[in-house]
């Protein structure tokens, strides 16, 4: 596929990119069912988690793609989205095969549309996944030390505050920072990856669309699209699931050898806590689940982190002047989206790979371990 042609599937705003995955939708013949969202979009546009089956109702083995469950990153993930609908060849091989398929538009389309990673509580979605009726989860004491520094009362941070990170990291070792940052906190939710203290819109929502979808099916496989992890335009491939041996060895003669896995310590990823698919066991018990987060790199882990740090700032700061909050929104989003044809045609290249080796997968067509 060509730069140009890759590009065409991609937007520049949510309310963009939403014509574009309803109108491919439509051509493609599929109904769509809208989750409206409470809350307007940036523009005073409408905000939906937007659902499209391809495929039968009583499908044993279903595949579900989704995008922007980070928000900003639904830039990347709606033009998958977008591209695999207008594929005729795509098409094809979902109609030859046994297998239904789910297209789950912006999980979080509060965030993408407002150019947040978060929701419009403030919540990590992939952190939100817990059972706060019950339990109450485990404090992060990392985080609770770099706290004030890392998201700073005053911006750009100062020497002191930078000082405090770089004694942190140099101490635990970027790992250990990384994990301290982003592992997921639920007791700072003016902080960085708060995972909230209830379940969110996109939580309860996206429930309702599993077990209207998923609880029937047999077979279960899920691509989740992120960005921000990585080397430009690199697709990871990590396991996302619970620490089960043979669902990893099931996605890696699936997707391959190189899926990786934060219980192992081969994914650029930490270990998250809340994780958003840990959702299928309780929503689709009778089904056996495969899924993987693909994770685009854009930029260097630094300046993904320092963007972070500038929005929540921001968003802690309302009364910021318009100039300064221009240039951090932009920033944001440069960190989740980079806007090249080169590396559009790369994520759209590597998503067709990663959807046609789960359609085999789930069709029982995956070579054998």
């Amino acid at each position: 596929m060509s730069g140009a042609a890759a590009s065409s599937h991609f937007a520049q705003t949510y309310a963009e990119a939403r014509i574009k995955f309803l109108a491919a939708t439509a051509d493609a013949g599929l109904d769509v069912q809208s989750h409206r969202h409470p809350l307007p979009g940036r523009d005073g546009e409408a905000l939906a988690m937007d659902v499209v089956r391809q495929g039968p109702a009583d499908a044993s083995a279903l595949l579900m793609i989704s995008s922007a469950c980070h928000g900003v990153e639904g830039f990347c993930g709606s033009g998958v989205q977008v591209a695999l609908l207008r594929d005729p060849a795509w098409q094809a091989a979902v109609k030859a095969s046994g297998v239904a398929v789910l297209y789950i538009h912006a999980l979080n389309p509060h965030g993408f549309s407002w150019w947040r990673r978060v929701t419009q509580e403030n919540v990590d979605l992939n952190r939100n996944f817990q059972d706060f009726e019950t339990t109450t989860p485990q404090r992060n004491a990392a985080y609770d030390e770099i706290a004030a520094a890392l998201v700073p009362a005053t911006w750009p941070p100062s020497a002191d505050d930078e000082a405090v990170l770089g004694a942190y990291a140099a101490q635990h070792g970027a790992r250990g920072f990384q994990a301290a940052v982003s592992g997921g906190q639920y007791d700072h939710p003016g902080g960085l990856f708060f995972g909230g203290r209830a379940a969110t819109w996109s939580n309860l929502t996206l429930r309702q669309v599993l077990r209207e979808h998923g609880a029937g099916a047999a077979r279960l496989g899920w691509i989740d699209v992120h960005t921000g992890l990585g080397p430009n335009g690199h697709g990871e491939r990590i396991f996302a699931g619970a620490d089960d041996a043979a669902a990893i060895k099931r996605a890696r003669r699936w997707w391959g050898q190189e899926v990786t896995s934060t219980y192992d310590g081969s994914s650029t990823s930490a270990p998250l806590t809340g994780l958003m698919w840990m959702a299928t066991a309780e929503e689709c018990p009778r089904a056996e689940y495969t899924g993987i987060a693909l994770e685009y790199g854009t930029q260097p882990q630094a300046e993904v982190i320092g963007a972070l740090r500038a929005d929540q700032w921001l968003q802690n700061h309302p009364q910021t002047p318009a100039a300064q909050r221009a240039e951090l929104k932009r920033q944001i989003r440069d960190a989740f989206y980079t806007d090249t044809d080169t590396w559009k045609t790369q994520i759209v290249e590597q998503a067709d790979q990663a959807a046609r080796q789960a359609l085999k997968g789930l069709d029982g067509l995956a070579p054998a371990a």
